[in-house]
C-alpha cells in the first residue's frame, strides 16, 4: 500500500470506529453473549460482515437511494422500535431473576436463536442504514478510485475489530459477573438502553 493510501484508509477506520463504539443494542447483545460465551465468533462475524456490506453499498452509491426513500426508512424505524421494545422487556425480567456467570453457562441458548436475534438487532435498527449506508457511503464521495476502496477498507477493519474485541474482551470481566448481582444491573442496564432507543426510533415517527 503506498502512502498516498493511508490517509483514506485511516479516516475511515476512524469515522468507522466512532460510529460502531457509541453504545448500541447491538453492542449491549454482542456483551453479554460474550460475557456468556455462547456463540460469539459466529456472533461477531455476522455483526462485522453486515457492517461490511452496508459499508460497501454506501459506498458504491446506494446511500444516495436510500437517503432519498423516507417509506423505506420509517418501515425499518417502526419495526426496530417493537423490536427494541420487547427486548427490554425481556431484559428487565431477567434482571428481576439474575443468576451468577456458572447458572447463566449451563442453559446455553441455541445458535439459531442467537442468530435470530443477532439479524435483528442488525438490520431493524435504521441507524446502521443511516450511520454505515448514508453517512459512510456519502463521505467517500471526497475520494476517487483506490483512496476510496482504502476508505472503505478502513470503515470496514474497524467493525472487524471492534466487535470481536468487544465479543473476547468481554470475558475479562467474568470474575465480576460470577455474583447475580452484577448480571442484574446489566439487564437493567441494557434494557433501559433498549427501551430509551425504541422511544426515540417511535419519537421520529411522531
Amino acid at each position: 500500500m503506498t502512502a498516498s493510501l493511508l490517509a483514506p484508509l485511516a479516516a475511515g477506520f476512524l469515522l468507522g470506529g466512532s460510529l460502531i463504539i457509541a453504545i448500541g443494542a447491538q453492542n449491549a447483545f454482542i456483551l453479554r453473549q460474550g460475557l456468556l460465551r455462547e456463540h460469539v465468533f459466529v456472533l461477531c462475524l455476522i455483526c462485522a460482515l453486515a457492517d461490511a456490506v452496508l459499508i460497501l453499498a454506501g459506498v458504491a452509491g446506494v446511500g444516495t437511494f436510500v437517503s432519498n426513500s423516507p417509506r423505506l426508512i420509517t418501515i425499518v424505524t417502526l419495526g426496530g422500535g417493537l423490536f427494541l421494545s420487547v427486548y427490554a422487556v425481556m431484559a428487565f425480567r431477567r434482571a428481576l431473576h439474575p443468576e451468577g456467570m456458572s447458572a447463566a453457562r449451563n442453559g446455553d441458548g441455541s445458535l439459531r436463536d442467537a442468530i435470530a436475534t443477532c439479524l435483528a438487532f442488525t438490520f431493524l435498527n435504521p441507524h446502521v442504514y443511516l450511520d454505515t449506508v448514508v453517512l459512510i457511503g456519502s463521505l467517500s464521495g471526497a475520494y476517487e478510485g483506490n483512496a476510496r476502496a482504502a476508505y472503505a477498507a478502513g470503515a470496514v477493519a474497524a467493525s472487524f475489530t471492534w466487535f470481536f474485541a468487544l465479543g473476547y474482551g468481554a470475558r475479562l470481566l467474568q470474575p465480576f459477573f460470577a455474583r447475580p448481582a452484577s448480571w442484574r444491573i446489566l439487564d437493567t442496564l441494557i434494557g433501559a438502553v433498549m427501551l430509551a432507543l425504541a422511544l426515540s426510533l417511535f419519537a421520529r415517527l411522531v
